[in-house]
């Protein structure tokens, strides 16, 4: 009986993955990118729907963004997905650093503080909207409840626009910041501690350390945390679908949800310009990930 060759194995077992992934990935990408070029009749357009859904009040509010900060959102939801990169990437990166630091080696506990930490990512992103929703409600919030005793007046944080944004973007600090902790954990145990041993004996501070030996190690784990948190910032849906839906008017909407709206609520639907948004969408994360490709190769 002849034997195949190596080559043909490889293929042979990597032949029923890449038919799912033409079928499941490769084809929606192309039909998408087909849709956001052509019209509702069919008729090629180019990149016209890609102007059009931009400058939508939707997806950019030009006129209260002039205003910004004065004016509470809707910005738009592009703007929205900033303000959470802009927000939640600094806070859930250096918290998850902290955090790694502090529960680095034999401290009593830190197991089960990690565990606790590290809940907020298990949790399906549904759950954890409707759990942030009743949490920052009126009568029933465990928030008000704590505000009241600090003499804070109580009310539905998430019915106003001018807080509900920043209430969302906030909250989900806590379900990301147990990945940055597990990252960076994983990062701070490879550093050689003889590194350490050596800055000690010149007479290094606890901050010298850190500063020229942890962070440039750390660099890539860096890169990687930062790449991670802003694709998950730009593809964030579930959980503000389950928390408000994207209200109250429209000031927690994000891309996702745009998308969602435009092919599947809105009537008459527009598939053309959920498409050409969704193709947006795509590019900004592909040039994120080649951007991390790149700095992770240098």
């Amino acid at each position: 009986m002849p034997r195949i060759g190596l080559n043909k194995q490889v293929f042979l077992f990597l032949f029923p993955a890449l038919i799912l992934i033409l079928i499941f990935v490769i084809y929606p990408i192309l039909h998408t990118f087909y849709l956001s070029l052509v019209d509702l009749e069919g008729h090629f357009v180019g990149f016209k729907n890609y102007v059009k859904t931009v400058m939508r009040s939707e997806v950019l509010d030009i006129k209260r963004l002039k205003h910004f900060p004065k004016k509470s959102p809707p910005y738009g939801a592009l703007i929205h997905n900033i303000l959470w990169i802009v927000i939640h990437l600094p806070l859930t990166t250096f918290l998850g650093l902290f955090l790694a630091a502090l529960l680095r080696g034999n401290i009593k506990g830190a197991s089960i503080i990690k565990t606790i930490i590290f809940i907020g990512m298990i949790i399906p992103m549904v759950v954890s909207g409707i759990i942030i929703h009743f949490t920052f409600e009126k009568d029933t919030g465990v928030v008000n409840l704590f505000l009241s005793m600090l003499g804070v007046k109580p009310r539905s944080w998430l019915a106003y626009p001018e807080t509900a944004l920043y209430v969302l973007i906030l909250s989900s600090v806590w379900l990301w910041t147990g990945f940055s902790m597990i990252v960076y954990s994983a990062g701070l145990e490879a550093i050689p501690k003889e590194l350490y041993e050596a800055a000690e004996i010149d007479g290094a501070s606890t901050f010298q350390k850190f500063r020229y030996i942890t962070l440039p190690l750390l660099k890539p784990v860096t890169i990687t945390v930062v790449t991670m948190t802003i694709l998950w910032e730009l593809k964030i849906f579930d959980y503000v679908y389950a928390a408000t839906l994207g209200g109250p008017g429209g000031a927690t909407n994000v891309l996702a949800l745009q998308i969602y709206f435009d092919y599947f609520v809105t009537v008459p639907a527009r598939p053309d310009l959920a498409c050409s948004l969704a193709m947006i969408l795509t590019f900004i994360t592909l040039g994120i990930a080649l951007w991390s490709l790149r700095s992770l190769r240098r």
